[in-house]
């Protein structure tokens, strides 16, 4: 028997939804000349793309968009490799859901070899399910659900067309 997937945001919803968070990131950084989006891949890489693309339509940040590639299910089983210097910079760590907080934890290992100015957490689907210290600064979509359910968020080459409850 397949799982049923719900969906809770269609692309409509996740633009207006990466609008608001692209805002969010704008205020917390108005003081600074640029900012650094570290998305996760795959899907956070594209949700940090998208970003990208509204933070530099409505504000004068130098926007720059790295990718840190890991092993969401065991993140000490690869080597996490960051190819940049942040030092100095103002960083935003994005994924596409929050879960238990252990993919943003390992994911802002290779960062904190940099002394950053500061370090925020984004993410376009919050569960409130954590077993790791981490709680993402600025949420698109705050979801409750049951442990066995699970969040997937769809893309078609850079476009994010669905998140999913399954």
């Amino acid at each position: 028997m397949s799982k049923q997937k719900i969906l809770i945001l269609d692309k409509e919803q996740i633009g207006h939804k990466l609008q608001r968070m692209a805002y969010e990131v704008w205020e917390h950084n108005s003081n600074e000349t640029g900012v650094t989006l570290v998305g996760i891949e795959s899907t956070g890489m594209a949700v940090a793309q998208s970003l990208a693309e509204r933070l530099k339509k409505i504000s004068p940040l130098k926007v720059e968009v790295l990718s840190v590639k890991m092993n969401k299910r065991k993140p000490l089983s690869d080597t996490i490799h960051l190819q940049a210097d942040l030092s100095g910079k103002s960083v935003v760590l994005v994924d596409d859901v929050s879960n238990s907080g252990k993919t943003l934890l390992y994911a802002l290992r290779p960062i904190l070899d940099y002394e950053t100015k500061k370090i925020l957490v984004a993410v376009l689907v919050e569960r409130k399910h954590k077993a790791f210290p981490i709680s993402p600064d600025i949420v698109g979509h705050s979801v409750a659900t049951t442990l066995q359910e699970h969040i997937e968020v769809e893309t078609e080459g850079a476009a994010i067309t669905g998140a999913y409850l399954v």
